[in-house]
């Protein structure tokens, strides 16, 4: 009996297609997700509107937040705009684009304050787990040593669930020696541990080596991929040095 498998051709899905087309209930499915995402959009649009307009009398020509990155320009003066109306906005979404717009090598140091204290205001429900998310990733891109404290007090208060992850990936920027310390120990935090493995190849923590090596044989594999990329990173770092003397 042959076992050859039978290729299946495009025909299926367009049949398919044209029964559920032919189908009211998933028509009328249809209708209401897509009258849902545009009434969605209407509402971010018109939450956006009074960052839209201060963006624009200060010559920014967008029709939304998300058109600043976009954009490829370097909208510096936009950064202070964006920061005095984080606080102040209230819907996720447009508070997620703001985010977003922050998240640029040209807010860095500016910005970290104002991130810090949206990260530690909003609440820990996971309904908030994405906004919270792309919180910790802008810390990722702007945060510096002077706001180190404040850093590591957050992303040690397990309240916040996996929203820290990009917040030990922050920790990686930075020039304090303490923060080799304080990324060895969320290694026993198996919801950032990942995450501290890869601040910690960036730091090239030679001290941190053994920590990593545990990882090797996680059960998951793109922490295992993580160390892997760590430790090469310590063995080229430590190569370069020995090639020094």
């Amino acid at each position: 009996m042959s076992t050859r498998k039978i290729k299946k051709t495009p025909v299926e899905a367009i049949t398919l297609m044209k029964y559920l087309a032919g189908c009211p209930d998933y028509c009328s499915r249809r209708e209401r997700a897509e009258a849902n995402r545009r009434a969605q959009l209407l509402e971010l649009k018109e939450r956006a509107a009074p960052v839209i307009q201060d963006l624009r009398e200060n010559g920014y020509n967008v029709d939304s937040i998300d058109e600043l990155r976009r954009a490829g320009i370097s909208y510096r003066s936009a950064v202070p705009i964006l920061i005095r109306w984080l606080p102040n906005i209230a819907h996720p979404g447009v508070k997620e684009s703001i985010v977003r717009a922050l998240s640029v090598p040209w807010a860095k140091g500016v910005a970290s304050k104002a991130l810090l204290e949206e990260f530690r205001s909003l609440p820990t429900e996971q309904e908030y787990f994405c906004l919270k998310w792309a919180i910790g990733n802008a810390l990722s891109v702007v945060a510096t040593d002077a706001v180190f404290d404040e850093l590591v007090e957050l992303v040690r208060d397990k309240r916040h669930g996996r929203a820290r992850e990009m917040l030990a990936v922050a920790l990686g920027n930075m020039k304090n020696p303490a923060a080799v310390d304080v990324l060895i120990e969320l290694l026993g935090d198996e919801e950032v541990a990942g995450h501290a493995i890869m601040a910690l190849g960036k730091l090239k923590a030679e001290k941190a080596r053994p920590y990593i090596e545990r990882f090797l044989d996680h059960p998951k594999a793109w922490v295992r991929r993580e160390a892997k990329k760590a430790l090469a990173k310590l063995d080229k770092a430590q190569a370069r040095r020995s090639g020094g003397k």
